[in-house]
């Protein structure tokens, strides 16, 4: 199990990025939270396997139909096991 760190930049608040995120986290089994920054990006905390990890971040380059993704920074933190579910906030 992993834990990752992402800031996605571009036009990514009010597109339906974070909902839809939960969705795609729910289709692979990741678990976390995603949230909108001040500074108009989203940022990103997920748990899970590799292999789903790694899905998730290949959407996360694209993101919802109507986002304009221009950014995505990923970082590997210490996993810890916090999450049951994948949360918008």
């Amino acid at each position: 199990m992993k834990r990752l760190r992402i800031k996605v930049i571009g036009d990514v608040q009010g597109v339906f990025y974070r909902f839809s995120a939960k969705i795609v986290a729910d289709n692979t089994r990741v678990t976390g939270w995603a949230q909108n920054e001040s500074d108009n990006s989203v940022s990103m905390v997920i748990e899970g396997e590799t292999s789903a990890l790694q899905e998730f971040v290949k959407w996360a380059r694209e993101g919802s139909p109507m986002a304009e993704v221009d950014k995505v920074e990923v970082s590997e933190e210490q996993y810890k096991g916090e999450f049951k579910e994948f949360e918008v906030r």
